[in-house]
C-alpha cells in the first residue's frame, strides 16, 4: 500500500480522495505553525527507522498541496540547480520534490516570492510517514509525543457532506487542518 507521502514523491497522489468511513491521520498545521513548537521533537513508530520523524514528509506534502500559491511562472522550480522540483501541470500545478535529486540547497525556498516553501520542510534525508496503517493496535508515537496535540487519528464518515472549514483530505490516508491562502478567494 502506498502512503500519501510516497504517492506525492512518485507523482501518484490521489487528488480526489473519497470521504469513506475509516480512520485517517489528522494533523493541525495551524498548531504546528504557531511558533510554540520551535523544533518538532515528535517520536515516530516507524519500524525500520527509529530516528525517523515522518511528520516532516507530511508537513512538506501539506504545504505543497495547501499553502503553495501555484504560480504561473514557478520561481522555485526555476531556481533549483539540479531540477529536483517539478510543477505538475496535470495535477493543479502541484509541486513535487524529487528527493533523490535534491541536494537540500534550499534555493527553491529563497526564490519563492511568497515564502510558502519553508526551508525547515526540505530535509536532506528522506523521512516518509507510513501512517502506521498496519500498526494501529497501539496509538502511534507521534500522537502521544506531540505535546501540542497537533496530531490525532480521526474517523471520516461517509455521510459527511464536507469536512469542516479549513480541513482537507490530502490523499487517501491524511486529513489536514490549515488556514491557508486560496486562489479562488484572492
Amino acid at each position: 500500500m502506498n502512503t500519501s507521502a510516497e504517492q506525492l514523491h512518485h507523482s501518484k497522489l490521489n487528488m480526489n480522495p473519497e470521504q469513506k468511513k475509516d480512520s485517517k491521520l489528522f494533523v493541525d498545521l495551524d498548531i504546528c505553525s504557531k511558533n510554540s513548537c520551535k523544533d518538532c521533537e515528535i517520536k515516530c513508530s516507524y519500524l525500520y527507522h527509529t530516528e525517523n520523524n515522518g511528520i516532516a514528509s507530511i508537513r512538506e506534502l501539506a504545504n505543497y498541496f495547501l499553502v503553495c500559491r501555484k504560480c504561473e511562472e514557478p520561481h522555485c522550480v526555476n531556481a533549483c540547480p539540479v531540477d529536483a522540483l517539478e510543477q505538475q501541470k496535470d495535477k493543479n500545478k502541484l509541486l513535487v520534490r524529487h528527493n533523490m535529486r535534491c541536494i537540500s540547497c534550499k534555493s527553491c525556498s529563497y526564490a519563492c516570492p511568497y515564502g510558502t516553501i519553508y526551508p525547515e520542510n526540505l530535509p536532506f534525508l528522506i523521512k516518509n510517514c507510513d501512517f502506521c496503517m498496519d500498526r494501529r493496535e497501539k496509538e502511534p508515537l507521534c500522537i502521544s509525543s506531540c505535546s501540542y496535540n497537533a496530531i490525532s487519528i480521526k474517523t471520516i464518515n461517509k455521510e459527511d457532506k464536507k469536512l469542516d472549514e479549513n480541513t482537507y483530505l490530502v490523499g487517501d490516508n491524511l486529513v489536514i487542518h490549515s488556514t491557508h491562502w486560496e486562489w479562488e478567494k484572492a
